[in-house]
């Protein structure tokens, strides 16, 4: 924490670089259990443990032995002295969660099941709501040459309360058990409960920037459990299906298949649909909340949510609703809220879709995020040689309607 004058700056948690890339190698992800809350019942943080420089002073109190002095020169009383409200509630938050987390794993009906994952997560939360560090450094000073390990091992991105990294071994047995020792030497290096804990392998591994990678998850060497996505646009609801789809698709074809040339032949074949219009309407169709009454600027749905209720107020989307559109084919430097309509309209009068704008504004950009960290400057050149096919379709298509108005 930086102090200027009367106020308090305090630093975020540790973020490390991505080393960006494609890991066809096992990378072992280590993970502090509930940092904060251990972090707060390690050092005896709380309200009622705080201390004066007087009653340092007063009582005679012991710097490392009676009292901790936190970074920007608090003083709390240890544990043994007085153990503090907060560490109290955090240690039964934490101590349910865990009894939670047991019964999830013995329970087998899906229902109950649901409602026990429900409740650690709850508590997660409530426990996470009551202060980030990683153990990067001590783990690459550990597991290298010098100490007699056949590998370096190299941290390739943290975050916060987590990191990756890779062992320079080969297999999945080889990394999780020197993802396991690697963190028990760093848990011995703080004070309990801090605990450094091995959560998984990803085999392979995209890393494509800061909260944003795609990998298999493992956490047996028998079988993958499932393929993680962080940050990438297979989630977000304010994309299109058809983005959502193609991007799930590459990613299975690179991870699961490891077949990257049909990632890139995939892509090449949807985007030459999409040209050709060969895309169902359904799949173009974007969907954001009318959250508010007025807006600043001119958005998309907003636009067409004020068209629709000149057209017919009954129908019209109302305010907390999901507004569904499709942009379609416009004026030449038309914005996209000028373009954008309802499906059901464009269905009716056959209005024609703007292609070149779901290429440009709805794929290029996630299909570039994923391919570039695996193909290079190869990448730019499959989206940007699709971009230009798509300008050279639609000039085409533009001058062939002027040739058939006159």
């Amino acid at each position: 924490m930086k102090s200027e004058g009367a106020e308090e700056q305090y630093e975020g948690a540790t973020v490390i670089e991505p080393e960006k890339g494609y890991y066809d190698v096992p990378i072992a992800t280590l993970d502090f259990s509930s940092l904060y809350p251990s972090i707060m019942m390690a050092h005896n943080l709380c309200y009622t443990t705080l201390l004066s420089a007087g009653h340092v002073q007063q009582y005679g109190l012991v710097l490392g032995e009676d009292y901790v002095r936190t970074p920007n020169g608090d003083f709390f009383v240890k544990t043994k002295l007085r153990k503090g409200l907060l560490p109290s509630i955090l240690e039964n938050l934490l101590a349910a969660r865990k009894r939670a987390k047991m019964d999830l794993k013995n329970e087998t009906d899906p229902f109950r099941r649901a409602v026990l994952d429900g409740r650690q997560l709850a508590l997660k939360v409530s426990a996470n709501s009551v202060y980030g560090f990683t153990g990067a450094t001590e783990v690459e000073a550990r597991f290298n040459m010098k100490n007699g390990y056949a590998h370096d091992a190299r941290v390739i991105y943290g975050d916060t309360d987590s990191v990756m990294v890779n062992f320079g071994v080969k297999t999945l047995p080889e990394a999780m058990e020197l993802g396991r020792e690697a963190a028990a030497y760093v848990t011995k290096k703080f004070i309990r409960p801090i605990n450094l804990e091995f959560e998984k392998v990803y085999f392979p591994y995209l890393l494509i920037n800061k909260k944003r990678y795609a990998g298999l998850y493992w956490t047996r060497p028998e079988h993958y459990d499932k393929m993680d996505t962080k940050g990438i646009e297979t989630v977000r609801r304010d994309n299109c299906q058809l983005v959502q789809a193609v991007i799930d698709t590459c990613l299975r074809k690179i991870l699961i298949e490891r077949d990257v040339a049909g990632a890139e032949a995939y892509t090449k074949q949807i985007i030459a649909d999409l040209l050709q219009n060969k895309i169902d309407m359904s799949q173009l169709v974007i969907t954001k909340a009318l959250s508010k009454t007025e807006y600043t600027g001119k958005q998309a749905h907003v636009e067409l949510a004020e068209r629709m209720r000149k057209r017919d107020a009954g129908s019209a989307p109302s305010l907390g609703d999901r507004v569904a559109y499709v942009i379609t084919k416009g004026g030449k430097g038309a914005a996209a809220y000028e373009k954008s309509e309802d499906p059901l309209y464009v269905l009716d009068n056959n209005v024609p879709i703007d292609t070149k704008y779901y290429l440009e504004n709805q794929l290029a950009k996630p299909l570039l995020r994923i391919f570039e960290p695996i193909l290079g400057d190869k990448a730019e050149s499959l989206c940007g040689s699709c971009i230009a096919c798509c300008a050279y379709i639609h000039t085409y298509m533009d001058m062939d309607m002027d040739t058939d108005h006159t």
